[in-house]
């Protein structure tokens, strides 16, 4: 399209709500406001208005996605984190919300989770720009309770996707007194393996992604992830970290600030391990655009010869011809 001619409204509207889901700054967003129209539906989603005296935005809560807290009704103030999302039917930019609380019920621990939340926004760390994961990474490693379930399954998993993939567990604890400690430890460790020295010294490729998580268990739990040094250990980690404390309900300060939110541990290695036969077919794919290009390159270079070869051919008979017409001509004078 010319640079003047109209753009359709759809294709407006779409492409504005790409530019809007890719802005970090619109991912996790911590609000807080009054809860307006509040209507949940026969689907399981939910909708409703955030508003205070400043402003107002619609928001929704697509079903199974967040845990809603008993008793929410019009009126109530709310603490909410959700991510910017443009309705492109109407045109309406909204927050699809991640976790709903009303303030009246955070105890002092969630009050010192949003608290750090609201900091390490202030600071950037929220909105900085995330890595991408290795397409096929060469070393990965696995921070997590030691001998636990969720580590058995990221194993099995891993080796079922690709058997014999590089492969290094830090088992530390997840809970209690010492989980802080051990977890920041273990990703201290893991940042340790991505220098190439360290992995030289070692025989094993520089680690190049890292799951940091756990399995399920109450927020108490949980806790150790929602604290301040392992947030900023996994903020100034050098290459990516995947989060992924509990079940998809969960959302912990670690996950805001990894650079992937895995819902689960088997997630996280989903994310991080492809598939082998995605790799043969890409292997393939490889192949057979090599071929194509090769075979290309050959029926190119044969044109070229067929036409130097008649040039060759026509040249002694274009010569003779020329030398006849000159003969003519001075034949004439």
């Amino acid at each position: 399209m010319g640079e003047n001619e109209p753009t359709p409204v759809g294709k407006f509207v779409q492409s504005l709500r790409a530019r809007i889901r890719s802005d970090n700054r619109n991912q996790h967003c911590l609000l807080k406001g009054e809860i307006s129209q509040w209507k949940p539906y026969p689907s399981g989603h939910t909708y409703f208005t955030l508003r205070d005296d400043g402003g107002q935005i619609s928001a929704v809560i697509w079903k199974g996605r967040c845990r809603i807290p008993s008793g929410i009704k019009d009126g109530q103030e709310v603490l909410v984190i959700g991510s910017v999302d443009l309705y492109p039917a109407r045109g309406q930019v909204q927050i699809v919300v991640e976790r709903i609380e009303p303030i009246q019920k955070i105890g002092s621990l969630e009050q010192q989770k949003q608290k750090l939340l609201l900091q390490l926004r202030q600071e950037g760390v929220l909105d900085r720009p995330r890595k991408s994961l290795p397409t096929f990474p060469k070393h990965l490693v696995i921070v997590t309770g030691k001998g636990s379930a969720a580590l058995a399954d990221m194993l099995q998993l891993s080796q079922s996707r690709w058997p014999g993939i590089r492969t290094t567990v830090i088992g530390v604890t997840v809970q209690g007194d010492r989980a802080v400690e051990e977890i920041v430890r273990g990703l201290a460790v893991a940042r340790m393996l991505n220098r190439e020295s360290v992995a030289a010294s070692l025989s094993v490729p520089p680690c190049d992604a890292v799951i940091v998580g756990r399995g399920g268990g109450s927020p108490e739990d949980l806790w150790a992830f929602n604290l301040e040094p392992v947030a900023r250990a996994i903020a100034a980690m050098p290459m990516p970290v995947v989060s992924a404390v509990g079940h998809e309900s969960d959302v912990l300060v670690s996950d805001l600030v990894a650079d992937v939110r895995a819902s689960t541990p088997s997630h996280a290695v989903e994310c991080c391990v492809p598939l082998v036969d995605d790799l043969l077919a890409y292997l393939l794919d490889c192949e057979d655009r090599m071929m194509q290009g090769s075979l290309r390159q050959l029926s190119d270079s044969r044109q070229q010869l067929e036409q130097l070869k008649l040039r060759l051919q026509l040249a002694p008979q274009k010569g003779v011809s020329q030398a006849v017409r000159h003969l003519e001509r001075l034949g004439n004078d």
